[in-house]
């Protein structure tokens, strides 16, 4: 299993905690489970917990660039152009 963290800022922290798109992403790969973070001094300033089967890490990074999941972060707020991926030494 690996274990990825990203952070990345959102227009309205509310609407991404509550929006089912992420989850929608991560069903695609069975066996994958995601947890979501915000900031609790309250900035726009949230995170991902995302742990990928081994053998589903190179078909999600590949996805993760797809239109499909731009898209997806454009609805829900997130400011691509702030996204931090980190993977699990």
């Amino acid at each position: 299993m690996a274990t990825f963290m990203a952070t990345h800022d959102v227009d309205d922290v509310d609407h991404w905690l509550k929006s089912p798109l992420l989850g929608e992403i991560v069903a695609r790969f069975e066996g994958a489970t995601v947890r979501k973070f915000s900031n609790p001094e309250g900035s726009n300033t949230t995170g991902v917990l995302l742990d990928v089967p081994d053998h589903l890490v190179p078909q999600m990074m590949e996805h993760m660039e797809s239109e499909e999941v731009l898209e997806k972060e454009k609805a829900d707020g997130v400011q691509h152009d702030t996204i931090l991926l980190l993977v699990e030494a």
